[in-house]
């Protein structure tokens, strides 16, 4: 069937768009014939079209993997040891997790509590966060004012406190926090303009293109990218292979 899979898109080629040898090679009887025999296949065997979609998928999928190790391997030292970046954990950790993450996101919030509690348990796992803010004014907002936060202290504080905060999360709600977590208002807003901050967003906006990031949250473990939030186990698994893999 893989051949004629094969067959049959290269006639269906050069029917569509047929190269100058191929019309030299074809009369008008023989195109019209080769255009029949297809037809009548793919009447008869319309899960022909089917197998042909799957299959192209699957290549997809395996050149986007293959860019995706390319990437991680290319870029291991700004994905892993961006100096600017918070750092949550085991800061000498064996196993390291990037997590890009928007303050904004739903489903970032949902994962709050598996990582801190993975944090809690295991000692051995490093966190490294990259702030994707994606969502709006307001993620971009949010991400500024927590990473400007570290020059406070306060970042492990408000940090928890945005992402545990349940509702839409607009501009006065990030200052609200940011002033119950402790924060100075007036200086985090200076803080906040520091170009050190936008450089930082800038780098994990690149970064995650290049990884092919197109959501939060996301994760690297190892040699793994893992898009969208995972169950508590599976989390647990994926430190446990990376650690294997050292």
């Amino acid at each position: 069937m893989r051949r004629f899979l094969v067959l049959l898109a290269a006639c269906a080629a050069l029917l569509v768009a047929p190269p100058v040898q191929a019309q030299e090679t074809f009369t008008p009887a023989q195109r019209e014939a080769l255009k029949k025999l297809m037809m009548e296949t793919l009447r008869e065997h319309p899960e022909i079209v089917l197998e042909a979609i799957e299959a192209l998928e699957s290549r997809r999928d395996n050149e986007q993997q293959a860019r995706v190790q390319a990437t991680l391997r290319e870029k291991r030292k700004e994905i892993f040891e961006d100096a600017d970046a918070p750092v949550a954990g085991n800061p000498a950790g064996g196993v390291t997790i990037v997590e890009f993450f928007d303050y904004r996101c739903p489903y970032c919030k949902q994962m709050h509590a598996p990582m801190k509690a993975l944090v809690a348990a295991d000692k051995d796992v490093r966190v490294v966060r990259k702030d994707l803010p994606i969502l709006g004014p307001a993620s971009v907002i949010a991400s500024r004012a927590a990473l400007a936060s570290r020059a406070q202290g306060k970042y492990p504080a408000f940090h928890d406190a945005m992402l545990g905060f349940r509702g839409q999360l607009d501009e006065a709600g990030v200052f609200r926090l940011a002033r119950d977590a402790g924060l100075d208002i007036d200086r985090l807003r200076r803080d906040m303009d520091d170009p050190a901050i936008a450089a930082l967003i800038q780098r994990n906006m690149a970064l995650a293109q290049a990884l092919s990031i197109s959501g939060t949250p996301a994760f690297v473990i190892g040699e793994a990218l893992v898009p969208g939030a995972i169950d508590p186990e599976s989390l647990k698994k994926l430190v446990a292979e990376a650690r294997a893999k050292r």
